[in-house]
């Protein structure tokens, strides 16, 4: 901006500018907050889903125990799994402010007890009952953290814009409006001068 001549149409096209800059950065600005609300709200959701993910967990991990008490490891480990039919989990996607966000993993995870098997016994159902609900928790965690990670890049790029905006380039426009203003002011007193001068003489 130095190279700018000081002229009245470059002080107009500094305050074009210099108004572009100042709506760019509000703009960023208001993003940014909608971005960290939207951020909190996906956290606060992960922290909650988290929560009963650990407490399922747990109680998996009881039924394990008495299933392997039951059946022992061996037994356990040979237990017939659950029937392989065709799992799909359902994603939503939205646009929110350019980032992709998933919503409602359904997941089709239907459990159903093993028929015919031997030694089939209620602690081995159990367990596999248990374990079955991490599933479903594990998807909605995975697209909490996934959205997280987001929300967090898009906010520290908007971030960085704005920080340019606000610390570099509209303190270079103003700085540069005030020099040409600056200088018009003294143009203007100078040929005011000058015409009185002239007036006398």
């Amino acid at each position: 901006m130095s190279d700018i001549i000081p002229t009245r149409g470059a002080a107009l096209a500094l305050t074009e500018e210099k108004n572009l800059i100042e709506t760019g950065f509000g703009f960023l600005d208001e993003k940014r907050v909608l971005l960290a609300t939207n951020l909190l709200r996906e956290l606060k959701e992960w922290q909650l889903v988290s929560k009963e993910y650990k407490n399922e967990s747990e109680s998996a991990n009881n039924a394990l125990k008495k299933a392997v008490r039951r059946h022992g490891l061996e037994g356990v480990q040979l237990y017939p799994a659950r029937r392989h039919d065709v799992e799909t989990i359902l994603l939503t996607t939205t646009n929110y402010l350019g980032v992709k966000l998933v919503s409602n993993p359904g997941l089709d995870w239907d459990v159903k007890p093993v028929i015919g098997t031997v030694d089939c016994s209620i602690q081995a159902e159990d367990c596999r009952q248990a374990f079955a609900k991490l599933i479903p928790l594990a998807a909605q965690l995975a697209v909490k953290q996934s959205n997280i990670a987001r929300l967090i890049k898009e906010y520290r790029a908007t971030e960085r814009r704005a920080r340019a905006l606000e610390n570099v380039l509209l303190p270079e426009a103003t700085a540069a409006l005030r020099k040409i203003t600056d200088y018009l002011d003294e143009a203007d007193q100078e040929e005011a001068i000058r015409i009185r001068n002239a007036v006398r003489t």
